[in-house]
């Protein structure tokens, strides 16, 4: 059935003369009852009928309107409810043109815990369970490992955990290398902890002018009292704070803020959040949000803002202030859904002045770095599918390759990787990784032919999963031979390319075989960079699940394979023979002597290491 066809179903004007004109949510469906797209509107009936026109609907617009079979309404008593009610749903029934943030992890923060007499400090995610202080959010991992860095190496504060802390008798590494203390040993007074920990928290409070002053004063009293070690510290602490002054943008008045920067380059778009906390720029974090439908610039900021604060609220805190990069219709709309899920008032700004428009200018410049980034490595990515398509001279375009790596030592832990490319580079959420077992250990073959096996069957029996365009085997004639009897038995046409690694096993002289020939790759070097690429990729994520699973194989003890001894016995045995090579040792009597061993289990134990 075809677009139009399935569009004269649906009698959009009878349907339109019915449409209330209070605020609401539409949800459009296909004949099959799917959702195509979920949206919220202060008038129903005008939204509405601006799909419907006669003229003036975009490509996007127009391809979604031939699929509608029906639409489901929900009566809001006010836009704010609408739009909280449509973030919901949308995160329930994912609808295929609705944009789809996948931000869903939490923002790190800088955590002092409290009560202690020595609080550490650390980084955390997630709900602020523990008792203490909580600085942030940052906008990675990585920009708070770098500012703990220099925390502790300008203040000295503990960062091990309470358990390591307190089970100490000496002064650890970190002390060596002066970059703590060494309370646990009592290297440090308590006062002067407190002193370095104050420091610390002015510091992340944005206080530094106010920190500095302070500093000098005690070096200056350090110096009177003729303490020049205790000068010389302070002063050293004093020059790293102006140098990481420098690098910052401080403002006088402190506060936290997001700053939303936009670019736009035909249908690509970039957001680029700044993340002002106490006064001072964290970071930033930018997003390529995929929007289905064409619209004006600033539905796409509302569409963005409600995702990112309202549909994802738990997953981050709330500002004191949005600073946005243009003028937004639903601003009103966007504050009240935020106190609704978080009872928290913020403050959406367009127009700003002094600092406030230098982070938004830098914001913007940032997003529109980051797009042009975008766009060139797409366009470069776009240039090696087109030239891998003409090297191996398939028709169709290729907009899905799979490629199977497999990793094992010495047949120890055998571990196969599936890895997915689509026409934007690697597609993380699809990976996967199959245990290999019950084949000869070290034997490729067989575990790539196992790998396939576990991979496809649904998708041959049942049609069940993305058919790719191109299988990537990671092995030579052999590999590939394995994998071409499986897909003739699941009966699958889908093209394999071999990639063996070479006489030298070099990066760019490795063979390529498809159609059981070698293919000669001078003059594409673009299609070769490609097929390189996801076979590192593959290589890397087989590696690491084989790593893993030989770690947690060799971390289990062998008497956990005996019936009856479970952890306390095993412990038992353990700790009165010294370890497994004693309880292999050792007679049935002394087995008897362990508590909690029956001399049936005795027996038993006995009988697991000599029964050859």
């Amino acid at each position: 059935m075809t677009g139009s066809e399935e569009s004269k179903k649906f009698d959009h004007k009878s349907f339109l003369e019915k449409v209330s004109s209070r605020p609401g949510v539409y949800d459009m469906r296909d004949q099959s009852g799917k959702t195509l797209y979920i949206g919220k509107a202060k008038n129903l009936k005008n939204r509405l009928s601006s799909y419907f026109r006669a003229t003036g609907l975009t490509t996007k617009t127009m391809a979604l309107v031939s699929k509608i079979a029906d639409i489901q309404l929900t009566i809001t008593h006010t836009e704010t409810e609408a739009l909280l009610l449509e973030q919901n749903l949308i995160k329930d029934r994912k609808p295929p043109y609705n944009i789809l943030l996948r931000d869903d992890k939490s923002y790190p923060y800088i955590y002092i815990s409290g009560d202690d007499d020595f609080p550490r400090m650390d980084s955390c995610r997630g709900r602020k369970r523990q008792k203490g202080q909580y600085y942030g959010p940052y906008p990675s991992s990585g920009a708070v490992r770098e500012s703990l860095h220099l925390l502790q190496k300008i203040f000295k504060i503990r960062q091990c955990t309470d358990i390591y802390f307190k089970n100490r008798t000496r002064p650890c590494l970190q002390y060596q290398i002066n970059r703590c203390k060494a309370p646990c040993v009592g290297l440090v007074s308590k006062e002067e902890y407190q002193q370095d920990l104050e420091d610390t928290r002015q510091f992340l409070d944005g206080k530094n002018q106010q920190l500095i002053r302070s500093l000098i004063k005690r070096m200056e009293v350090a110096a009177e009292s003729l303490d020049f070690e205790e000068a010389a510290a302070t002063r050293d602490k004093i020059n790293h704070l102006r140098a990481v002054q420098e690098q910052q943008t401080v403002t006088k008045s402190a506060g936290d803020i997001d700053v939303i920067g936009f670019a736009q380059m035909g249908a690509n778009t970039c957001f680029d959040v700044l993340f002002v906390r106490s006064g001072r720029v964290l970071g930033h974090k930018y997003y390529f949000p995929d929007f289905k439908l064409e619209a004006e610039r600033s539905d796409y900021l509302e569409d963005f803002m409600a995702q990112f604060y309202v549909r994802l609220f738990g997953s981050r805190d709330f500002p004191q202030e949005i600073v946005v990069p243009f003028e937004l219709t639903g601003a009103d709309t966007i504050e009240e859904a935020i106190k609704a899920v978080s009872d928290k008032k913020i403050k959406i700004k367009d127009k700003v002045r002094s600092e406030r428009h230098d982070w938004l200018s830098l914001a913007n410049k940032n997003a529109l770095q980051n797009l042009e980034s975008h766009l060139a490595s797409k366009s470069h990515l776009n240039q090696r599918y087109a030239q891998l398509k003409d090297l191996l001279g398939i028709e169709n375009p290729i907009l899905r390759m799979e490629c199977f790596d497999i990793s094992h030592t010495m047949g120890e832990a055998t571990v196969a990787s599936c890895v997915v490319f689509g026409p934007d580079g690697p597609v993380f959420s699809e990976y996967r990784r199959y245990n290999i077992a019950g084949i000869e250990p070290g034997d490729d073959y067989a575990a790539m032919a196992m790998a396939l096996d576990k991979r496809y069957p649904k998708l041959a029996e049942a049609g069940e999963g993305a058919k790719p365009d191109l299988i990537i085997i990671d092995g030579g004639k052999g590999q590939l031979g394995k994998a071409s009897e499986v897909m003739t038995r699941l009966r699958l046409q889908i093209p394999l390319l071999g990639v063996a690694k070479g006489v030298t096993r070099k990066p760019g002289l490795e063979t390529l075989i498809y159609r059981d020939q070698e293919l000669n790759p001078e003059g594409a070097e673009a299609a070769l960079l490609l097929i390189q690429q996801i076979r590192d990729e593959a290589h890397r994520f087989a590696i690491t699940g084989h790593r893993q699973r030989r770690q947690k194989a060799r971390k289990r003890s062998v008497l956990e394979d005996i019936p009856g001894i479970g952890s306390k016995r095993r412990s038992a045995l353990l700790k009165f023979f010294g370890g497994r090579d004693g309880v292999s040792g050792a007679t049935i009597e002394e087995l008897k002597k362990v508590e909690g061993i029956s001399l049936r289990l005795a027996q038993q134990i006995h009988e697991y290491f000599h029964n050859d």
